[in-house]
């Protein structure tokens, strides 16, 4: 299993920690305390270990398709305003991770990167609508050669406290390339021209960088 970037200073922290929590129990209680607090310290190692997990994708690039930007589940498909940056009518796709998906964002649609912004905000659980405009967050919009913009928001959660984002103005976004990674729970909306053909359905698992998740008329 391949650890992404953004997880070994986490994971060296951790196991930094566990050592010190393993070596003073040790000396100060009894042998049976000092075993479970030593298997309760590898699972905790495990998994903080697993959740910073990269796999190895194949990169898809199709002409017109939307990719998932994250792992997890479809939890929002609905026409509403975006007041941001594209201040007109859009469909909204949102996606929810848990803390079990994987934490790496993918761009959905390849294209010129026009607008990158961070927002300070609160940490509501992810899954909560209002999560999309008072949480912190980072929007990136990506202009397609058509012309068509499409906006993809990084949304912290309840335990999530740093996102990641690699997106630079400017710069050219390649489908299914990493954009960023979020710590621990969190969501990803993506705000699509009206008219945009949706496959997927709320509820539905998907893929980041795999699963198409409509197409652009």
């Amino acid at each position: 299993m391949t650890i992404h970037k953004e997880g070994l200073g986490t994971i060296i922290t951790a196991i930094v920690i566990f050592i010190a929590v393993n070596i003073l129990t040790h000396r100060l209680l009894d042998p049976v305390a000092f075993e479970i607090v030593f298997v309760v310290t590898v699972v905790l190692l495990v998994l903080v270990t697993t959740f910073f997990r990269s796999p190895r994708r194949h990169n898809i690039e199709r002409e017109g398709a939307i990719v998932a930007p994250a792992d997890g589940k479809i939890v929002v498909i609905e026409e509403c305003y975006e007041p941001e940056v594209l201040k007109c009518q859009c469909l909204q796709v949102s996606i929810f991770m848990s803390l079990f998906n994987v934490h790496i964002n993918w761009y959905p649609v390849s294209g010129t990167i026009r607008y990158v912004r961070h927002h300070l905000g609160n940490f509501h659980a992810a899954y909560l609508p209002k999560s999309s405009s008072e949480n912190e967050r980072t929007s990136v919009v990506i202009e397609q050669k058509t012309g068509e913009k499409v906006l993809v928001r990084q949304v912290a959660g309840a335990l999530a406290r740093r996102i990641i984002c690699y997106a630079k103005e400017d710069y050219r976004a390649k489908q299914a390339n990493q954009m960023g990674f979020i710590k621990f729970g969190s969501r990803v909306d993506m705000y699509l021209p009206l008219g945009t053909k949706i496959d997927a359905k709320i509820g539905d698992k998907v893929t980041g960088s795999q699963t198409i998740i409509g197409w652009i008329k």
